[in-house]
């Protein structure tokens, strides 16, 4: 009977394993459950670290997750806050699987601060801060998987990552630019929400929100450093300019983070946790390669931690007990149940328990030991790095002085006294030299001291680990040895009660199969009876399936038909309702565009800064409209596609509607009344050709026209955005500060527009020559050769002013900047961007009117007056430049060659058109030879009335022009305050 019990006991009883497991998974839902609670204080440094310690003996963090997620994150803010911190000190310091363990929670951790982001008090914009820093380390540990939680990496590791490739420092330092703004917004956050009279860092409440801040020093400490060490590489490798936005970013963040340092140095919370280098008072400039020398790294050192012996060894069981306990009962358990273990088997058992006992006291001892020797070595490396520092720079100052001494010497008329000042200083320098080396040769060796120490310690913990698997090893040759026995004594037991029911089986079945017989022989009879009634059923059955059949087709019929029916009542049905939503939506858009006219709106002002918000959720509803009925003009049966339509017609009603009214109460805000009565009228042409929109939608014969009426809708939307930009330009004023920018802007668009001119003519030319001939390709080359060499000479003479205006901006800007020479000089710089603007728009001009005329859809007379318009431009370029040049300067002489070159050019261009165009009338002669006198006398009249028509017109035309001058001349006088007296007494 005990044998027949002894496996149902085994099967009930737990192994080693699993043991060692439960009581793991226990520990740690404990220390979770210690270190993240409700209470308002900081998290205790024991229970992160028992927290630590069990990923290590996972190796993963799986079970702090599945501990973790089952706090009351999202109904606690306290939980959350310090959720928060404990798994940034885990990602930090605890195994590095817990990093890409935690990438499959990253959307837990953004919904948790997407949650408490609406609280906007207290703990609710703080958890939202951390979430975010915890999501931008986790993606840049996902883009950059050879960084280590604690971002520790060494000189040679970080070119080993950056691959010495330019690109790859150059992204790189864009994603530590994204951490580092993550921890200072985190921290100016915790600052700002401290209130000194309710919490403070004496506090414990005070001390819950600064905690987290001791990790984001560890973590800006180090990425400060890199950010420092990829610069000055990037220098080294890439023009200034480029790395200008580099530059900016950087001293932004280091005026924040030495504040950051400053501000956390001098609370008293802080000095026994945590030390806090120092910042320097001023950046390293980057464009000077030897201050990388000098640059001494940030170094943050946390003091020894305190912990009590119990403490202690708690920690380190955790971290080495394999709990031996319940697997040495069970083989007690089992020894007196079995009763025939070998005792050698028992005696090697307890040999290696005492082996591993002691080992695992020598490699307590051992770790204690080198964790004190690794202190000591961590502190005498700082202060050794630090006196290297001051020596550093004392030997640079000695040089330094030592150049300033042997200048001097120059100067002197004694040489006996500079021999010896420079023997004396070479003496001094020898010094500091052998002093540097001797430092350098200790701190050599006291990190070879280190690395023995390191091997040691592997060694100690290979030992360990040989043990505890050679316990291993005889535990499981004793439960095979157990489980073998106990298998033998099952079979022979299960083989004898199976032997005597297999007799018995054949005999009952001997005297069964005689009974079968019998009964067989009746059944057979009994079938052949059965099997002649079945076939007289079957033929009845064949002709009922026959009758069915033929009533099957005809319900199928009858279903084909409701089917359809139905189908185009659901399709009747549909059209009746998109028709109905299209006219309550045209009824939402009538309405905005009354409403643009309505008086009482007058009073009522919109910033554009909000108005410009609302143009891309316009946009973007007028693609997803635009989406959807295409996809209903391909599939209109689909009534999900007719659903879409419907929502999408809706969305664009209302935000247009919204669009309309925002855009009327926006041309409020104008100073200029006329702008912004266009500004209202644009907005009511929008509603217009929305309405339009809306009735080819309702109207099913128009359907083809809704892509482009979409189009145009678009289009009006983006005119009404461009004038809202131009109001706000407006608003803000063109001030003096930003002149300078304004100049190179205009500038730089101008030669832009000479650039894309040039280009297209030269395509122009390309395509007349593949598609034309005779006439045409010749009148087409000469047109177009002559507009190449205009904008040829166009463009010297835009170069040979940027010269002159660089000359003049050296020349008169003294000691200041080149923006205060801009700023004093307003009015000049402002007939420069005026000049610029007109060679712009006279280039474009001169490209569109040589595309018509080389498309034959204008005419000769426009070439004349785009390349007329063009030379005035350029000479209102010139002559700005020349106002502020000196007589004698050879740049000034450059630029009236160039000018002069225009002048031909455009004589060439004017020369050009007239005789192109004597060469199309002369081909295009009227041929009077088959006319009779009446026609001859009818074209004759037709003719003269022809010539009193263009003379008025003529006349008029020049009245018109007349008025747009003076109204220009007035337009630039009252927005450039150009100063014409000023010219003329400086030219």
């Amino acid at each position: 009977m005990a044998s027949l019990s002894l496996p149902r006991v085994l099967q009930q009883r737990k192994t080693s394993l699993e043991l060692e497991r439960e009581n793991f998974e226990k520990f740690q839902a404990t220390s979770i459950s210690k270190a993240i609670n409700q209470i308002e204080s900081p998290v205790k440094e024991k229970h992160v670290r028992s927290t630590i310690i069990g990923t290590f003996q996972e190796k993963g963090g799986a079970t702090f997750w599945a501990c973790a997620l089952r706090l009351p994150l999202q109904e606690h803010r306290i939980v959350a806050w310090k959720f928060c911190h404990v798994l940034h000190k885990v990602l930090r310091e605890g195994h590095p699987h817990v990093v890409t363990h935690s990438q499959r929670h990253r959307s837990t951790i953004e919904d948790l601060g997407k949650l408490w982001c609406h609280l906007r008090e207290g703990y609710g914009k703080l958890i939202q801060l951390y979430c975010q820093l915890l999501i931008t380390k986790l993606d840049f540990h996902r883009r950059n998987p050879r960084f280590p939680g604690n971002l520790q990496v060494s000189r040679e590791e970080l070119e080993s990552i950056g691959e010495n490739d330019i690109n790859t420092y150059f992204e790189m330092s864009v994603e530590m630019f994204d951490y580092m703004d993550e921890i200072l917004n985190l921290q100016t956050a915790i600052f700002g929400s401290l209130d000194m009279s309710r919490s403070n860092s004496m506090m414990s409440s005070g001390q819950c929100r600064l905690a987290p801040l001791i990790p984001c020093i560890q973590d800006s400490s180090q990425l400060y450093d890199y950010c420092v060490k990829i610069l000055f590489k990037l220098h080294a490798s890439l023009p200034p300019d480029t790395l200008a936005g580099h530059r900016e970013r950087f001293l932004k963040q280091f005026r924040e983070l030495r504040q950051f340092y400053l501000t956390a140095s001098t609370l008293q919370y802080f000095k026994t946790l945590i030390h806090i280098p120092p910042l320097p008072e001023n950046p390293p400039n980057f464009l000077v390669q030897a201050e990388l020398r000098s640059y001494v790294p940030p170094v943050v050192v946390l003091p020894p931690e305190e912990t009590t012996p119990s403490e202690h060894d708690s920690a380190d069981g955790n971290l080495i007990d394999t709990s031996d306990t319940g697997s040495t009962g069970d083989l007690v358990d089992l020894n007196h149940h079995n009763g025939s273990v070998s005792p050698d088997i028992v005696a090697e058992r307890d040999n290696l328990l005492q082996a591993v006992s002691r080992l695992k006291m020598e490699y307590q001892q051992r770790f204690q030991d080198y964790q004190h020797q690794v202190q000591t070595l961590r502190e005498t490396i700082v202060e050794l790095e630090t006196d290297l520092a001051k020596k550093d720079s004392e030997l640079l100052q000695e040089r330094q002085l030592k150049d300033d001494l042997l200048q001097q010497t120059e100067e002197m008329s004694k040489y006996h006294e500079t021999e010896k000042k420079a023997k004396t200083i070479e003496e001094k320098f020898q010094k500091l030299k052998d002093v540097y080396t001797k430092l350098r040769e200790e701190h050599i060796q006291l990190i070879r001291q280190k690395a023995d120490v390191d091997k040691q310690l592997i060694s100690a913990k290979t030992a360990s680990e040989t043990a505890a698997r050679s316990r291993a090893e005889a535990e499981a040759k004793l439960q095979e040895m157990a489980y073998e026995k106990q298998r033998t004594e099952v079979m022979l037991q299960q083989s004898s009660v199976d032997t005597e029911a297999e007799l018995s089986t054949l005999r009952q079945a001997k005297e069964e199969a005689k009974n079968e017989n019998q009964v067989l022989t009746s059944k057979v009879d009994w079938v052949l009876n059965e099997k002649s009634i079945l076939e007289g059923e079957l033929q009845d059955l064949l002709a009922q399936k026959e009758d069915l059949d033929v009533r099957l087709q005809e319900m199928d019929q009858q279903f084909n038909i409701m089917e359809a029916q139905l189908r185009a009542q659901a399709q009747e049905y549909l059209q009746r309702l998109l028709v109905a939503c299209v006219t309550q939506a045209e009824a939402i858009v009538q309405k905005s565009v009354h409403e643009v006219d309505n008086p009482a709106l007058s009073a009522v002002v919109c910033t554009p800064d909000y108005f410009q918000s609302l143009t891309e959720p316009v946009l973007k509803s007028l693609d997803s409209f635009n989406t959807s009925f295409s996809s209903l003009a391909e599939n209109d049966n689909e009534i999900e596609r007719i659903e879409e339509v419907l929502k999408n017609i809706i969305i664009v009603a209302h935000l247009l509607a919204n669009f309309l009214i925002q855009g009327k109460t926006t041309s409020n805000t104008s100073p200029d009344i006329e702008f912004g009565d266009r500004l209202s009228e644009s907005c009511k042409k929008v509603g217009t050709e929305a309405l339009t929109l809306l009735e080819c939608v309702r109207d099913s014969t128009r359907k083809q026209e809704v892509t482009s009426r979409i189009l145009t809708v678009r289009n009006q939307v983006n005119e009404v955005s461009e004038m809202v930009s131009k109001l706000t330009s407006q608003l803000k004023g063109n001030s003096a500060e930003m002149i300078e920018d304004m100049l190179e802007d205009e500038l730089s668009r101008m030669d832009k527009a000479i650039e894309e001119a040039a280009k297209r003519i030269e395509e122009m030319l390309s395509k007349s020559r593949a598609a034309d001939s005779g006439l045409k390709l010749e009148v087409n080359e000469k047109i177009l050769d002559s507009c190449t060499n205009l904008m040829q000479a166009i463009r010297i003479l835009v170069q040979k002013s940027r010269l002159l205006q660089a000359e003049i901006v050296g020349q008169g800007k003294g000691t200041a900047s080149a923006k205060e020479f801009y700023k004093r000089n307003h009015q000049w710089t402002e007939g420069l961007i005026s000049a610029a603007k007109a060679v712009g728009v006279g280039a474009k001009f001169l490209l569109t009117a040589a595309d018509k005329v080389v498309s034959g859809q204008g005419k000769f007379e426009q070439l004349v007056v785009a390349s007329q318009e063009i030379a005035a431009s350029t000479a209102q370029l010139v002559v700005a430049s020349r106002v502020k040049a000196d007589r004698h300067s050879k740049n000034l002489g450059e630029l009236g060659a160039a000018s002069k070159g225009v002048t031909q050019a455009t004589g060439q261009v004017v020369a050009t058109a007239k005789d192109c165009s004597q060469m199309v009338e002369e081909n295009e002669d009227l041929d009077v030879s088959g006319l009779s006198l009446h026609q001859a006398k009818r074209l004759e009249m037709e003719s003269q009335v022809r010539v009193l028509e263009l003379e008025q017109a003529l006349q008029q035309e020049r009245l018109r022009l007349a008025a747009l001058r003076k109204q220009h001349y007035q337009l630039a006088g009252e927005v450039e305050g150009w100063d014409a007296e000023a010219i003329q007494q400086n030219v």
